[in-house]
């Protein structure tokens, strides 16, 4: 799972170190890279697993592909992806319009979300995390889970 949150920066060439344990998750699974996209929620990129950018491809498949739903969301997430390949110190190369949306200069935040990650500007995340806390507090009545019972 890619957890816990990492502060990294761009090197003179626009490179930025991927946490080593974010790349030892994606390497487990068989990548030896990482999927990005503007996040259509916040001022983040979004960042998964090959194998999770195809779940989120079959649910846009699995639309009526005459609905403008389905057109939708391929475009902004799909079209939008990019496959960065780790190079061989672990750092990946941020494009311009994805460091744009996320209105990220030199300075940015890994942060782990379990299946995925984001990577954010670090004011900006700080305001969102405060939000969100708020927001989980709220909503923490939804977060269920079901106990397993052993039965002998």
């Amino acid at each position: 799972m890619f957890l816990s949150t990492y502060e990294n920066r761009l090197d003179k060439k626009g490179r930025v170190s991927v946490p080593a344990s974010f790349r030892s998750h994606l390497s487990n699974l068989g990548y030896n890279g990482v999927i990005c996209y503007p996040s259509f929620n916040n001022s983040s990129i979004e960042a998964c697993s090959q194998d999770r950018i195809e779940k989120i491809s079959s649910a846009i498949d699995s639309l009526n592909p005459f609905e403008e739903k389905r057109d939708y969301f391929a475009t902004s997430i799909l079209a939008e992806s990019i496959n960065l390949q780790f190079d061989s110190e672990g750092r990946i190369s941020l494009s311009s319009k994805l460091l744009k949306h996320a209105k990220i200069k030199n300075s940015m935040l890994f942060v782990g979300q379990g299946q995925t990650f984001q990577i954010w500007e670090p004011t900006a995340f700080e305001k969102f995390k405060t939000s969100a806390r708020k927001k989980a507090n709220i909503n923490r009545a939804n977060l269920k889970w079901e106990l397993q019972t052993n039965k002998q």
